[in-house]
């Protein structure tokens, strides 16, 4: 069975740094591509990052890109993403996906 667990969640101020994290089990982790979604109350699901699997290379959603920073580690089975100036903008639930599996997700809120 695919698990996926994210932690690192939590209340940062605005230009804050939080590190999230995302543990696999149930398959093999070094072979798949490994991405993180946003989602925002009220709001579709957005994609956030995506890292290939020998971390070559990386891709990022626009509104994020020079802000946050994913990177894994196959050995740990886990896929982080590092934000960083976080903007005030409420409250987020950041889940990492395997293709169609996802994790339950961790909470990120941004507020003075």
């Amino acid at each position: 069975e695919v698990q996926l667990m994210e932690s690192g969640g939590g209340l940062v101020q605005p230009g804050g740094s939080l590190r999230l994290s995302c543990v696999g089990s149930g398959f093999t982790f070094s072979s798949y591509p490994m991405r993180w979604f946003r989602q925002a109350p009220g709001r579709e699901c957005e994609w956030v990052s995506t890292i290939d699997v020998t971390c070559g290379s990386s891709s990022y959603a626009d509104s994020v890109k020079g802000r946050f920073s994913i990177s894994r580690d196959n050995d740990q089975n886990a896929v982080d993403l590092q934000l960083s100036c976080l903007k005030t903008g409420g409250t987020a639930i950041f889940c990492c996906w395997k293709r169609i599996d996802r994790g339950p997700g961790t909470q990120v809120s941004v507020s003075s």
